[in-house]
């Protein structure tokens, strides 16, 4: 069977936190995020990983990466364009939000064919996710059904002091398997607990333990290929209802082939705690957390050598 490769999303410029926040330092050593993520997932049984990146970046993040995991782990690039389309279709006048994440991954349909592990550059994940992913897609089967996985991460772990997050919420049936993923676009830690608005007029509570989707995928072998087949229908929907800022999802695909019965997701639950740089008042926080890692011996001082 195919080796899992691990496919990074990379090329959003962070609007909420006002830059680049993928190559924002976040130890002394110089480690960014991703550094943390690609040490996992070596650990894990990771060698190959994909970085989808607006071509623009390429000579930075290699700059970033070259010289420390890319040692250790093969690193190629995969670039997200606008314009890759299928034929027939055109970028709308105006339009310079991007596709959306189940486009960006697209971008790396030439490089990745077999089984995969999608997450984000920008969040830190924690190691006992990427070994639960590797483990299961280096046994996973399709049969009647594609057989895919996710991380699962507990509400009260993933939110910021800082702001909202947007986060997809999990329905996972008695037997493990996610069963629907209910979108929330704005989520904040409130004096009452956790909630969400839709109106920012009313505010729902939400269990601080339920189990929510941070773009942490196991991918079986076929997926880009259902991926591809999937685009135009969105088009079709997003050029005539919301041609500028429709995006393709990739929580949203996922969805529509378990509503469907075309695929079943396995919810892989961890304890993890997230970080990430969601705005610019998050970045001493995840510094102090990875720091107060490596003195319990999670990771050592200097993560390549």
């Amino acid at each position: 069977m195919e080796k899992p490769v691990l496919v990074v999303m990379a090329a959003g410029m962070g609007s909420r936190y006002g830059g680049l926040k993928q190559a924002e330092p976040v130890s002394g050593q110089g480690e960014i995020i991703v550094d943390f993520s690609l040490y996992d997932a070596l650990l894990a049984g990771f060698d190959r990983a994909v970085f989808i990146i607006k071509e623009e970046m390429e000579a930075d993040m290699r700059g970033l990466l070259d010289a420390g995991a890319g040692k250790h782990i093969e690193i190629e690039y995969a670039f997200q364009h606008m314009d890759d389309l299928p034929a027939g279709y055109g970028v709308p006048e105006g339009r310079v939000k991007p596709w959306g994440t189940g486009h960006a991954v697209m971008a790396a349909r030439s490089l990745v064919r077999g089984p995969m592990t999608v997450i984000n550059a920008d969040d830190y994940y924690g190691p006992h996710a990427f070994q639960l992913l590797f483990d299961y897609l280096s046994s996973a089967k399709n049969d009647e059904k594609a057989r895919y996985a996710m991380a699962g991460y507990v509400l009260k772990n993933t939110v910021t002091e800082y702001g909202h997050v947007a986060r997809g919420i999990c329905r996972i049936d008695e037997n493990g398997y996610l069963a629907g993923i209910d979108e929330r676009v704005k989520i904040m830690q409130r004096d009452a607990g956790i909630a969400y608005t839709e109106d920012d007029k009313t505010w729902t509570p939400l269990a601080e333990d339920s189990v929510v989707s941070m773009n942490f995928w196991g991918f079986t072998e076929g997926f880009m290929d259902i991926l591809t087949a999937g685009f135009p229908a969105f088009l079709d929907t997003a050029l005539r209802e919301n041609p500028l800022k429709g995006e393709y999802f990739l929580p949203s695909v996922v969805d529509g082939l378990i509503q469907s019965g075309k695929a079943s997701v396995k919810t892989l639950k961890t304890d993890d705690r997230w970080y990430g740089v969601t705005y610019k008042e998050d970045r001493e926080s995840v510094v102090d957390a990875l720091q107060s890692l490596k003195d319990k011996g999670v990771y050592p001082d200097k993560l390549w050598r």
